[in-house]
């Protein structure tokens, strides 16, 4: 039962906050009345009595909890009843099944995190805090920030958001475009720590995959928009190899290596149509390059078929639109493909001089990678060690521990 408690947590626990938030209009508030229906939820269910609709369930029953928590506080005011009459008059139904404001909560919730009014660098984590559900160390590792820094922004946005009485809201369609591009990026955010969670024992939650993806469709529901194409494109191509990322027993597969059979073919179609588009607009953003990048991967039938020229020439354009040492890192894998590992390597050395890159597993793991193909087996070793060191996900630890092993095999003989 704790099993499937666990499981309903993952699945619907970022859209119960949200309608939270929304019903009781308060952050904090809206935290522990989700925790509190969860704690209810495995008091009362057996596998019996589960309800057909756990998210309406654990909706009323955190709104419910947070009016007993007004009643129950010593010392509570007039104006604190008020309130909680207001969050429930008496006798009044919450309709949470067929509300067509539930649909668009979390959208709310993204749009209110990213809202101008709250400090730049504080959006971000707080969106990932709220939307993604990660934990602040998790936050921390994704930015290689330290973890009270991230405490510290999430508590200023929270009261931003108080004291400026930031309307829990998708903005109107003539603010949309302004604030598009945090909103954009916080939904790839969302949907790189779904595709590769940065910790945890696995390499893909595709619950906050699919929110992503949910979330890219609505917003191009609300505004089309070639970038908005672009990211749900890439969305979709890089989610369409998910079941071919892992083999039998867990472990990592590289794009390389994968059955490209198990690739998700509806995905794949819809990702391609969307990218050309993207692709065919007036003003070709980075999320439409990213997504022609996804496109060309999606159309190699074989590792072999890739038109890696192709991609390394994509590259050099997304990083002229959007400069980003981790793009560079990527273009060095690709580098590497068309012209080789020296060439590769040279790029891998300059980004380590990068405090920031230095700090980051894939950095080593590549540089490893690079140094074993030119025979350089002591220094990959070390490259590969250094990478484990700073890799939090199992999976990735794994598939290091593999390529060292690999490596004192062929030092063997």
């Amino acid at each position: 039962m704790n099993r499937t408690i666990e499981g309903i947590y993952r699945s619907h626990s970022r859209r119960v906050l949200a309608t939270l938030i929304r019903l009781l209009g308060d952050f904090d508030r809206a935290e522990e009345a989700l925790h509190d229906a969860f704690t209810a939820a495995s008091q009362q269910w057996t596998e019996e009595t589960i309800p057909a609709n756990p998210y309406a369930w654990l909706v009323s029953a955190g709104r419910f909890r947070a009016i007993d928590n007004i009643r129950r506080r010593s010392r509570f005011d007039a104006a604190q009843l008020d309130i909680a009459d207001s969050l429930y008059p008496e006798g009044e139904i919450l309709e949470t099944s067929r509300s067509e404001e539930i649909e668009d909560d979390m959208l709310r919730l993204l749009f209110t995190c990213c809202h101008p009014l709250i400090p730049a660098e504080a959006r971000m984590a707080m969106a990932l805090r709220e939307v993604c559900g990660l934990t602040t160390e998790e936050i921390a590792h994704a930015f290689l920030i330290p973890a009270p820094t991230v405490a510290q922004r999430i508590v200023r946005a929270k009261n931003r958001i108080r004291a400026e009485h930031i309307p829990y809201e998708v903005p109107g369609k003539a603010e949309l475009p302004e604030r598009l591009a945090q909103v954009l990026h916080v939904i790839y955010l969302v949907f790189n720590e779904g595709y590769s969670a940065s910790s945890g024992s696995a390499i893909v939650r595709a619950d906050l995959a699919e929110e992503a993806i949910r979330l890219g469709r609505l917003l191009l529901q609300l505004l089309p928009d070639s970038e908005v194409e672009g990211l749900l494109a890439i969305m979709l191509l890089q989610d369409s190899r998910r079941h071919a990322r892992t083999d039998t027993s867990g472990d990592l597969v590289l794009l390389v290596d994968q059955d490209r059979a198990l690739w998700d073919r509806g995905q794949i179609r819809e990702g391609l149509a969307l990218s050309a588009r993207a692709m065919a607009a007036d003003s070709v953003g980075s999320y439409a390059l990213q997504a022609a990048i996804a496109a060309e991967h999606a159309r190699a039938k074989t590792a072999e078929d890739t038109d890696w020229r192709k991609l390394v020439r994509l590259y050099d354009l997304l990083l002229t639109a959007s400069p980003s040492p981790v793009i560079e890192l990527n273009r060095a894998v690709a580098v590497s493909m068309r012209d080789g590992p020296v060439a590769a390597l040279s790029i891998v050395d300059g980004l380590l001089q990068e405090e920031r890159m230095a700090r980051y597993h894939l950095t080593h793991a590549a540089k490893a990678d690079f140094l074993r193909q030119l025979g350089r087996t002591d220094e990959a070793r070390q490259s590969y060690q250094t990478a484990l060191s700073l890799c939090q996900q199992a999976p990735e630890q794994a598939f290091l521990r593999k390529r060292l092993a690999e490596l004192g095999d062929q030092i063997r003989h």
